[in-house]
C-alpha cells in the first residue's frame, strides 16, 4: 500500500513539475508584444514601438548582407525588413566568433523603454542593480534590450552571448565569454556598425 501512495506521488510530483514548468521562470510582460519572426531569431516589440525607427537603429545596409553572405532582396515590409536584418547581424557574430550555428533559433524582446528593461533584469537577478543597456538570459534563450540601444554593436554583443552558450558543450567561464562577447563588440565597431 505504501509502495503505491508514494508512486502516485511521485506521478503527481514529476507532472506537476512538468506543466508548472521552470521555477526560474520570469514574467517579463511580453504578453501583448508584436512578433517578426527570422529563420534564427523571434523578435518582439511593444506595440507602441515605431518598427521603421527600430529598423533605422539596426542599420544593417545592403553591403553588410552581401557580406555575410546573405542574397539582397527588395520589397520586404517593415517586418521581413527587419528579420533578414537580424539574421544578417547573427551571421556577421557567427563568422567573426568563428562559430557556425546552422540550426540556432533564439527571441529577441525589444522593451517599451529602458525602465521596463532594468525592471526585468532587476526580476531576473532578484536584485535592483545599476541599469542595463541590454542582456542575454541563457534561461530562457532571450536576448532583452530597449529601443535605444537596438543598434548592431549592442545587439550583436548580446548575440554573441547566445552563440557562445549554444556552442560550446561545456560553457567557457563568465569571463571568457564576455571577453569574447566584447571581441565581436570591438570587431563590429572597427567595421563602422
Amino acid at each position: 500500500m505504501t509502495k503505491k501512495l508514494f508512486c502516485g506521488a511521485a506521478v503527481i510530483w514529476i507532472a506537476s513539475a512538468v506543466l508548472a514548468g521552470p521555477a526560474s521562470a520570469v514574467e517579463d510582460g511580453f504578453g501583448n508584444a508584436r512578433e517578426v519572426q527570422s529563420e534564427h531569431f523571434a523578435v518582439y516589440y511593444a506595440p507602441e514601438l515605431d518598427l521603421s525607427g527600430l529598423i533605422q537603429q539596426l542599420n544593417i545596409s545592403p553591403s553588410d548582407e552581401l557580406l555575410a553572405g546573405k542574397a539582397i532582396k527588395k520589397g520586404y515590409s517593415l517586418e521581413g525588413e527587419l528579420a533578414g536584418m537580424v539574421d544578417t547581424l547573427f551571421t556577421q557574430v557567427c563568422g567573426i566568433l568563428d562559430m557556425q550555428l546552422y540550426s540556432f533559433k533564439g527571441t529577441i524582446k525589444i522593451c517599451r523603454d529602458s525602465i521596463e528593461l532594468n525592471d526585468i533584469y532587476s526580476r531576473f537577478k532578484k536584485s535592483s542593480g545599476k541599469p542595463t543597456r541590454s542582456f542575454y538570459s541563457y534561461e530562457n534563450n532571450t536576448v532583452y534590450t530597449s529601443p535605444e540601444n537596438f543598434k548592431p554593436v549592442i545587439i550583436g554583443h548580446e548575440i554573441a552571448h547566445a552563440i557562445i552558450s549554444h556552442y560550446f558543450v561545456v560553457l567557457p567561464s563568465e569571463k571568457i565569454q564576455e571577453l569574447l562577447a566584447q571581441y565581436v563588440e570591438f570587431q563590429l565597431r572597427k567595421s563602422g556598425q
